[in-house]
């Protein structure tokens, strides 16, 4: 492990709204905010909203700027990547942030029922060939009705055409209510304080000239669930260069198309 990502897994085990726990340490202590977040870390009754694979928090600290009524939770594995959100947020006094190192199929060990309102899926890994790790599929939300309350909001933000065709036909199927959709972002007219936000990823798929898109739709607690059947073509970008398939006039004709990335 490089030295520079042992300073900031050092660096985030002095930031006091960074939490780490091991599924070892979740089995023997369990975590003590569970259903206690409001009163024991926020202070307040404001919404929580939870970010699902934070990355660097981009999201999370963004939304926490601009709404200081709500209370904003970033979870992702990766602690590297998340101490980019932790610094900035400590750097300026936010006090509706926090940050959770964990596994996202360990969100129910960290929330107790309904004490979600939000959850934000923002450009997660597509996953097309392993359904049951996809952020969208229904085995995902089965874990977002333990924690989140009854009609409470998900948002997915994503690149790929493949994962938004999913979400889109798995909603449609469960018949979800749909609050917005479109499959170009900011050709829509959509986009507003909120979904400017950009990450670092979105603004690399921006300049190869991808359209982003995005979905926002409301998870009832009960009913079952089922999952998709139609055959759904795969993002080729994720096979090959993204340069090459967004723009293959800036590559020779000796490019190999077939080199994976």
């Amino acid at each position: 492990m490089g030295k520079n990502k042992l300073k900031k897994f050092a660096d985030m085990e002095t930031i006091d709204f960074v939490f780490q726990y091991p599924f070892s340490r979740l089995q023997q202590d369990g975590f003590p905010l569970k259903g206690r977040w409001h009163q024991d870390f926020f202070g307040n009754d404001n919404p929580i909203v939870v970010e699902l694979g934070c990355g660097k928090g981009e999201y999370t600290v963004g939304l926490a700027r601009r709404f200081p009524d709500k209370n904003f939770i970033g979870i992702d594995i990766k602690g590297a990547r998340m101490w980019t959100g932790a610094s900035e947020a400590r750097a300026e006094g936010l006090r509706n942030v926090a940050f959770v190192r964990t596994s996202i199929e360990l969100i129910e060990s960290f929330f107790a029922p309904g004490e979600v309102s939000e959850i934000w899926i923002t450009f997660p890994d597509p996953q097309m060939k392993k359904v049951r790790k996809r952020l969208t599929s229904t085995r995902f939300m089965d874990l977002y009705r333990k924690v989140l309350a009854d009609g409470g909001t998900v948002h997915l933000k994503t690149d790929s055409p493949f994962l938004y065709r999913y979400t889109t036909l798995m909603v449609g199927l469960n018949d979800l209510p749909v609050e917005c959709d479109t499959d170009d972002l900011y050709a829509s007219g959509l986009a507003d304080d909120i979904l400017d936000i950009k990450t670092h990823y979105e603004k690399q798929w921006l300049a190869r000239g991808l359209t982003i898109k995005y979905i926002r739709f409301r998870l009832p607690a009960t009913g079952d669930l089922q999952e998709p059947d139609e055959e759904i073509e795969q993002d080729t970008y994720r096979s090959y260069s993204r340069g090459y398939i967004q723009m293959p006039q800036l590559f020779d004709e000796n490019h190999n198309s077939d080199q994976p990335i």
